[in-house]
């Protein structure tokens, strides 16, 4: 596309807690930004890295040995096969960014009343 996108003025276009919107592809990868608050589902990607991105509050990436503290500009990986639960911090609003192949299900083997399977494109 070659154009700029704007992640304040995407993270406008929804209000939708857990729900992923597209916003770019690179090659087999998809670029997804998402709201969330409280706790997500404890689930694993066993074929797929993925990455997240704060770019507002702080995210709690929950693992099931300890817990990885998100600051706003900060990354993380969490590698394929690894269990994990994201969660807002303190039940506030966070803004995430995040970077994954296309096939990677929204949460993985498991299904749950916050599972998504289609990410609308904004």
């Amino acid at each position: 596309m070659m154009k700029a996108i704007n992640l304040a003025e995407k993270y406008t276009k929804f209000n939708k807690q857990w729900h992923p919107h597209k916003i770019a592809q690179v090659d087999d990868m998809q670029v997804i930004i998402a709201k969330i608050q409280g706790e997500f589902v404890w689930h694993a990607h066993e074929h797929e890295d993925e990455l997240f991105m704060v770019i507002k509050g702080t995210l709690h990436m929950q693992y099931r040995d300890r817990t990885e503290i998100i600051r706003e500009g900060e990354l993380v990986v969490v590698p394929k096969g690894v269990e994990h639960c994201p969660k807002s911090q303190d039940d506030k609003e966070v803004h995430i960014l995040l970077f994954e192949k296309q096939s990677t299900s929204h949460t993985g083997e498991v299904e749950d009343e916050k599972t998504v399977s289609h990410y609308p494109k904004i």
